[in-house]
């Protein structure tokens, strides 16, 4: 994923509303989400690569998702960032617990933002680890949140515009084709408003918007994630390459 935006504990009948947009190489080759036949418990993408995934959710509430982080002289890491989703919704271990052991074995991933969770009737965790900056494990409370290329919140444009379109969303009944419509917003950032990551401008430029698209590269899916209380989980996916 390359945009996630989402509130927690924000709407009174949807304690999760997460929209995420997933950015790629074309080429790369991606099953949509799916019940998986090794794992049936999980409904997710798949890296046909690696194995891995960029998002999912699980029958019994727990989902995580993850961006890259974007450091073009960062250390390249040994083991697919994927891993680190699939790991946890193949898992049983608690956030904080898994978390933690994500944290012992950073060193190994290239950067990453990781989002893991567990939603049920009677039970929410929700907790944030990078790899990245101060490197501390975070439990999230209540609020609006959003994740780029760079650490939770880091107030990219594409990043603000997105929270602030979520914001209006849930400021009324929830509606799920309004999320869709936001992720597919495709304005450019200003130049004055544009991160310096070391790609230089006019790449800064080109993957500034919320929904990319480039000859070669762009936003392959958009995904609406909701938990409402008393009901699972849920995952709806719209795939354009």
């Amino acid at each position: 994923m390359c945009l996630i935006v989402f509130a927690f504990k924000k709407h009174p009948k949807f304690p999760l509303i997460l929209l995420a947009n997933r950015d790629e190489f074309y080429e790369r080759p991606t099953k949509s989400a799916h019940f998986w036949e090794d794992a049936p418990q999980v409904f997710a993408g798949r890296d046909l690569v690696f194995g891995g995934t960029w998002l999912g959710i699980t029958k019994n509430g727990r989902f995580a998702a993850l961006t890259n982080f974007r450091q073009p002289k960062g250390k390249t890491g040994t083991i697919s960032r994927g891993n680190l989703v699939s790991d946890f919704l193949k898992g049983n271990e608690t956030v904080s617990e898994y978390l933690k052991k994500v944290e012992l074995n950073s060193e190994n991933y290239s950067g990453f933002n990781l989002l893991a969770g567990i939603f049920t009737q009677n039970y929410s965790e929700f907790g944030y680890y990078s790899n990245r900056g101060e490197g501390l494990i975070k439990n999230l409370d209540a609020g609006i949140y959003g994740l780029s290329n760079s650490l939770l919140d880091t107030p990219w444009q594409k990043v603000k515009s997105a929270k602030s379109g979520l914001s209006k969303i849930i400021s009324s009944d929830f509606d799920k084709e309004s999320s869709f419509k936001l992720l597919q917003d495709r304005t450019l950032a200003k130049d004055e408003d544009l991160p310096d990551t070391g790609i230089g401008l006019e790449r800064e430029k080109i993957l500034s918007p919320i929904f990319i698209e480039t000859p070669i590269y762009g936003t392959r899916c958009s995904s609406v994630v909701l938990f409402k209380d008393g009901n699972n989980l849920t995952l709806n996916e719209r795939v354009f390459y």
